[in-house]
């Protein structure tokens, strides 16, 4: 388009149909929990095959509306798209990434561009229903091993979680509000454990309370929270931080209400839980085995690619164990070990994103998960829950639920930071790559700005 000369109509349709075709990818992105820094590169990269130049381009992302504006000197066009339905997609995140390049260096048109992008969104998921459920379960299963429940622990917290995970599902299903499925799936959870626990079949029975409703750990929302505040992108970040604290709260408000119910009159449960030694008992393999467990039911959960389930496992068993050696071979404790775990998976995916071309947290998301905090946390809620005004009862609950939440953000930061800092790296060669077949586009006589 020549500055300073008005437009016809069929420029003005197709523009309007350009932004709505770079509305669509960001809506894609943002319901599938991509974080904001790649939803920003996305859609800046989709813009440039559209023939959108990025300075003449103003985005806003947000959690719940995507705005973009398209302006010269002559004109202004401006256009919203409405984000509603938020879960975790990681192989659309891949798709849209891929599709990005694709499109530039395949010369797509505005129609094959459209219909790849329609596949993408439609595409059916990459795991049956029943089966992410199954998985799910396994994987609260591999919590419970690594919290130091033996395998009958271990089976029981994997029925339980199975069962909370489908009775969510129905209720998502039904319309009920995301955050009450929550809570209620976490409280069918674990009235089923404790109902476990009363049998004498398990040498650990109160292992599987512990881990029979970790499926809801906001894990996605709270690393994007972490990436998106360092990437300054601060509204998104608040807002996902606020959703973090609602899922938690949903979950904690379940698994409360189910001790209070049934457990109020149980007074050796506390006692129980407090003494629960967090020393590993079993060898290192025993915790790589429940490591890799509970990291592919997690990326089950999270839609990842099936070529990747072997790779994640090995990024949960990298994590778990440097964990545990940091923090009981070396003596540096639970949070710098936490910290070490992720740090250390997400340093190498750096490098492994290239060798099977995904993006980083595909890699790494599902793979420290493992390392979730689950004895701290459940020996804060109860320490709160059972407040009988004896002097330190305040204190106790505080210290478990501040280092449990400090073991939580330190894992969130040691997946963030190496990601934040290779990709200041990384973009400067991914812009030369840009440039380079966009000026190759143009030399085929195929790129036409607006």
């Amino acid at each position: 388009m020549a500055e300073y000369r008005d437009m016809s109509k069929q420029e003005v349709l197709l523009l309007r149909r350009k932004l709505d075709l770079l509305l669509r990818t960001g809506k894609l992105l943002v319901e599938s929990a991509a974080d904001t820094n790649r939803i920003d590169r996305n859609m800046k990269r989709v813009a440039a095959f559209l023939g959108i130049p990025e300075d003449k381009l103003h985005l806003d992302i947000r959690w719940s509306m995507i705005m973009v504006n398209v302006s010269d000197e002559a004109h202004s066009f401006s256009k919203f798209q409405k984000c509603e339905k938020h879960g975790i997609n990681m192989t659309a995140i891949t798709e849209i990434s891929k599709l990005s390049w694709r499109a530039i260096e395949q010369d797509y048109s505005l129609d094959r561009y459209e219909e790849e992008l329609e596949r993408i969104a439609k595409q059916p998921r990459n795991y049956k229903p029943y089966l992410v459920a199954i998985c799910a379960g396994f994987a609260c299963g591999g919590f419970c091993k690594l919290f130091g429940g033996d395998w009958i622990a271990f089976l029981f917290a994997s029925i339980c979680a199975f069962a909370g995970f489908r009775i969510r599902a129905r209720c998502m299903e039904f319309g009920i509000n995301a955050y009450m499925s929550m809570a209620i799936a976490a409280f069918i959870s674990t009235c089923l454990a404790y109902l476990t626990s009363l049998t004498d079949w398990s040498a650990t029975p109160y292992h599987s309370l512990l881990a029979c409703a970790l499926f809801i750990v906001p894990g996605v929302p709270l690393i994007n929270f972490v990436d998106d505040m360092l990437d300054n992108f601060l509204l998104v970040g608040i807002t996902r931080a606020a959703n973090t604290v609602m899922m938690i709260g949903a979950m904690a408000f379940g698994i409360a209400f189910a001790l209070r119910l049934f457990v109020m009159n149980d007074v050796t449960i506390d006692h129980k839980f407090s003494e629960l030694s967090m020393v590993p008992h079993d060898p290192y393999y025993v915790y790589a085995i429940a490591a890799a467990i509970s990291a592919m039911g997690f990326s089950m959960i999270f839609n990842i690619q099936r070529r990747l389930l072997w790779v994640v496992a090995l990024g949960g068993i990298l994590a778990v164990c440097t964990r545990n050696f940091v923090n009981f071979e070396l003596g540096y404790g639970p949070v710098v070990g936490s910290f070490m775990g992720s740090f250390v998976v997400s340093l190498i995916a750096v490098k492994a994103v290239y060798w099977f071309d995904v993006p980083n947290h595909v890699l790494t998301i599902p793979s420290v998960i493992p390392m979730i905090p689950g004895v701290l946390m459940y020996r804060s809620l109860l320490a709160f829950i059972n407040m009988h005004g004896v002097v330190g009862e305040v204190t106790n609950a505080f210290y478990n639920g501040i280092n449990s939440a400090l073991i939580i953000f330190c894992i969130s930061l040691g997946v963030a930071v190496p990601n934040i800092f290779a990709r200041r790296y990384i973009a400067k060669d991914r812009r030369r790559l840009l440039e380079q077949e966009l000026q190759k586009r143009r030399e085929r006589g195929k790129f036409i700005e607006w």
